[in-house]
């Protein structure tokens, strides 16, 4: 951002209001006869930002719009593509829907191959809520960041805190989002749940002897609830103290999965000196998936066990923040949901020892507008194709955050689609992936919800949504409509 009369200006509007704004108007509503409105119509060409890149660069001299190709650079064209489908959207990167009014849809919501129905669970959590994790018995485990872990009974009633598990602390600062250090995150269940009962939890552990700067990093655990404490605390992956970051933990990732045979993947984000910093080193742990046996044990069949001075769990690299984990059943893959800078969310397939991208490259844009080349910076050089690709771009940018493959019966049409939430965008989405893992479709299910933070399939089928919001958190779920 850069201030203009005093007031922060979002370097992507000024390079609208410079370029565009004299033709199509400083709202996007258009200026006739010299330009048409960009907002509220179908765009003829296309509304994609690759669409609207080609059209700014080739333009069209039949109609009276210059070709910009010649005196905008390719990450000039792309900030006014990104800004454009933003608007289309009403997506601002600088609005983060933190506190607008929660409104859930009344009666029957009707969606192209699926109508259901929204039921509030609960809505008396924390505002800060991070993860659910339904029960067997239809109990939801409930991480609350700055809080601790509950339980909501199958009545919606919240427990008190869970005692005994590990440290979380409330001290967190706000700039425009709440930040902080010592976070409990994720939940799992181990796949034989039922017969053993070990829990799963994610968290950052912050640094004790840090009094004037804090920092934490990413450790999990694994335990068991008995009569409303935390027992049996085995520890299953901690890097150690040498890695405390004072990178707050909204970058830390911090999910979960299990696959089908029994390894258990672990999401760490950004959590070095900076969102650059360590993510392409294989010595470091941040910026990785991470794979270990269900006790912690590292497999020795990990893509860089042989790598000698690689951190032996390391699965996938190159992440910038990881926001979704899961493991799809019906393909035995796994996938994540990823942040990326001013666009450039991805739904990404994890391939063993593969580099996803970050710092490297990047199909978004930095926040002032300029191209992600980090690599300069890193005296690092490489071939794109070295780079795996995002098989869905989520672009504009919505904040993309946690996601499933719905398998339940309730919702038959769904079957091994990716229901995927959002933050800025506060929207759930359905994407629709071929037999070769390619993107065939996409469709918003819900809009203008809230923060989504979490998604879960019940064991009854249904589909459970965490929300996080400034009134406080809510557990939301899906249910079908009676024919």
């Amino acid at each position: 951002m850069f201030l203009r009369n005093g007031s922060a200006i979002d370097p992507f509007v000024a390079n609208f209001e410079e370029h565009c704004s004299n033709c199509h108007g400083a709202d996007l509503n258009g200026n006739l006869p010299l330009g048409p409105a960009l907002m509220g119509v179908d765009l003829t060409h296309g509304d994609s930002v690759a669409d609207l890149s080609k059209s700014i660069a080739h333009g069209f001299p039949q109609n009276g719009m210059q070709a910009w190709s010649d005196q905008l650079s390719i990450e000039e064209i792309r900030g006014l593509a990104i800004y454009i489908a933003e608007r289309r959207v009403d997506r601002l990167f600088t609005e983060f829907n933190t506190d607008a009014p929660v409104t859930i849809p009344k009666g029957v919501v009707i969606t192209e191959v699926e109508d259901f129905r929204i039921e509030v669970v609960t809505n008396t959590l924390d505002p800060l809520p991070f993860s659910i994790q339904p029960l067997p018995d239809g109990r939801i485990l409930v991480s609350e960041k700055m809080k601790g872990l509950r339980i909501v009974d199958t009545d919606g009633r919240i427990s008190e805190l869970v005692s005994g598990t590990p440290e979380v602390f409330d001290d967190s600062f706000e700039a425009i989002l709440v930040w902080g250090h010592g976070w409990l995150l994720d939940i799992a269940l181990h796949p034989d749940y039922e017969n053993n009962g070990w829990i799963y939890l994610h968290h950052t552990e912050r640094c004790a002897e840090c009094w004037l700067i804090h920092r934490s990093f990413n450790r999990v655990v694994r335990g068991r609830i008995r009569n409303g404490q935390w027992v049996d605390e085995e520890e299953i992956w901690d890097p150690g103290p040498e890695y405390y970051s004072v990178i707050p933990d909204v970058g830390a990732g911090g999910r979960l999965a299990f696959d089908d045979a029994g390894f258990l993947y672990i999401s760490v984000g950004i959590k070095g000196k900076s969102n650059f910093d360590g993510v392409q080193d294989l010595s470091k742990p941040w910026g990785k998936i991470h794979r270990v046996h269900d006790d912690g044990r590292v497999p020795t069949d990990n893509p860089f066990i042989d790598n000698r001075g690689a951190y032996p769990t390391t699965w996938t690299y190159g992440h910038r923040s990881p926001q979704g984990l899961e493991f799809n059943l019906q393909t035995g893959k796994l996938w994540s949901t990823e942040m990326g800078p001013r666009g450039g969310d991805e739904l990404n397939l994890l391939l063993p020892g593969r580099n996803y991208g970050w710092p490297l490259y990047s199909m978004g844009l930095n926040y002032d507008g300029t191209p992600i080349e980090y690599g300069e910076w890193l005296n690092i050089t490489f071939d794109l194709n070295d780079i795996e690709q995002p098989v869905v771009d989520l672009t504009p940018a919505p904040a993309v955050s946690s996601f499933i493959f719905y398998e339940g019966k309730q919702f038959p049409n769904w079957r091994g689609n990716a229901l995927v939430g959002s933050l800025k965008g506060s929207e759930l989405y359905r994407i629709v992936l071929d037999e070769n893992d390619r993107f065939v479709h996409y469709e918003v299910l819900v809009k203008q919800l809230a923060r989504i933070r979490d998604i879960e399939t019940g064991p009854d089928g249904n589909v459970y949504l965490l929300l996080e919001h400034t009134d406080g958190g809510q557990i939301l779920r899906l249910v079908p409509v009676d024919t």
